[in-house]
């Protein structure tokens, strides 16, 4: 199993010790050094939470400086499947240590990911041994769900975002991550932000903020 050993972080503003965490989880030929530039702009609603987005194990081929969760070649459901399997250990695995770094819970833990980020962060949470505070995905889809629909997956609330232009993506994987995550029976809140290619927008982000935010007051 690849390790994950590096990546960006940002301690909770109010310097006392985290009473939550919240992963954010990059796309793909990107790092966690770009994804942790979300934090600044939801410190202030999340004061005591600390801030980690951690490089994804492998290199990218694609894009030299760059991470990747698994080698992205194409976007056949099988495909996307197999590889956010293959990555997920590395991820349960470092949210394990930082649960236990911390003392702290999946109850206070918010997953967070953008593109292929939004992939794993979907497959992690739905398949961890308890529910996470909360999901939220940009600009992302939903792979792998077979065999997922049992008494006791966890159900975390989701958010779902994504814009109308997105050239990478499809807005479409929108609508069939919402219909299957709710045949699930998992909360699914969605925002469509018009115009918007494949990234987010100061809309998405407040909602993002906002979702984590709320989420993480219930389960304190």
């Amino acid at each position: 199993m690849s390790k994950i050993v590096n990546g960006a972080s940002l301690k909770p503003r109010s310097g006392a010790r985290p009473k939550s965490i919240v992963l954010l989880l990059h796309g793909y030929g990107s790092s966690g050094t770009d994804m942790i530039s979300l934090a600044p702009q939801w410190q202030d609603a999340l004061p005591d939470t600390l801030f980690l987005a951690p490089h994804a194990p492998q290199r990218c081929g694609m894009m030299g400086a760059g991470y990747q969760w698994w080698g992205l070649s194409g976007f056949a459901p099988a495909a996307l499947a197999a590889g956010a399997a293959s990555a997920a250990p590395a991820i349960d695995a470092f949210i394990d240590r930082k649960l236990t770094e911390y003392e702290l819970t999946e109850a206070d833990l918010a997953l967070v990911g953008f593109s292929q980020g939004t992939m794993m962060a979907l497959h992690v949470a739905l398949r961890r041994p308890r529910a996470v505070a909360a999901v939220v995905g940009y600009s992302g889809m939903l792979t792998g769900t077979a065999g997922l629909a049992h008494a006791d997956l966890a159900k975390p609330p989701v958010l779902l975002v994504h814009g109308t232009a997105d050239p990478v993506v499809p807005i479409a994987a929108l609508h069939m991550a919402e219909s299957e995550l709710k045949r699930l029976g998992v909360a699914v809140t969605t925002h469509i932000s018009h115009g918007v290619a494949h990234s987010v927008d100061p809309v998405g982000l407040r909602l993002g903020r906002d979702f984590v935010s709320d989420a993480l007051d219930r389960s304190a």
